[in-house]
């Protein structure tokens, strides 16, 4: 659905954002979970309807072989203690299937990683790490919405994470050309 008017295209910053087509329907959702779900589901209920979500944006890499631009198959949160929290009779949802991914998996949380210790725990269950897919999926999924993520790694979840800054406008030009080859920032 290349020309669908209802895809809107969900970034967490404008920097991210910076070379999405013009005429692309774009919310700027801010960063961290909380945010992005009421910027989300503030648009979902008020805005126009949307058909599906396309969530771009960077990501960590938890493993030293990736690069370049993913579309994760899955998107987890990393953050809660579901196991202990369903294990109290209070069963959580914390993982969301995505299909027509590339089989990589994205581990969203409020945390910005940027150490090894952090990293290599959360490279025991996926491959990425950001700071809003998830309550994106988890919006997406309670509104029936389909959703796409593309993220590109910006940096490898260790201390040089913290040179982020610098690696977004190279990631964003990525996402844009990814954006108008699948025809998905057209309106």
């Amino acid at each position: 659905m290349p020309d669908d008017p209802e895809v809107l295209i969900v970034s967490a910053t404008a920097s991210e954002a910076r070379y999405v087509p013009a005429d692309a329907r774009l919310l700027i959702c801010g960063i961290g979970k909380a945010t992005a779900a009421m910027t989300l589901t503030r648009e979902l209920t008020a805005g126009p309807p949307v058909s599906r979500v396309v969530n771009i944006g960077t990501a960590g890499a938890l493993h030293g072989h990736h690069a370049g631009l993913y579309l994760p198959s899955a998107v987890l949160e990393h953050d809660i203690s579901s196991a202990a929290l369903t294990a109290m009779g209070y069963p959580l949802v914390d993982r969301w299937e995505l299909p027509g991914g590339d089989a990589t998996v994205l581990a969203s949380g409020d945390t910005f990683v940027a150490d090894e210790a952090h990293r290599d725990r959360l490279a025991q269950t996926a491959d990425l790490v950001d700071m809003e897919g998830a309550a994106i999926a988890r919006v997406c999924a309670e509104f029936g919405v389909a959703l796409r993520l593309a993220k590109v790694v910006s940096d490898y979840a260790d201390e040089g994470a913290m040179d982020w800054p610098a690696a977004v406008d190279a990631a964003a030009r990525t996402l844009g050309d990814w954006l108008t080859a699948t025809g998905l920032g057209a309106r």
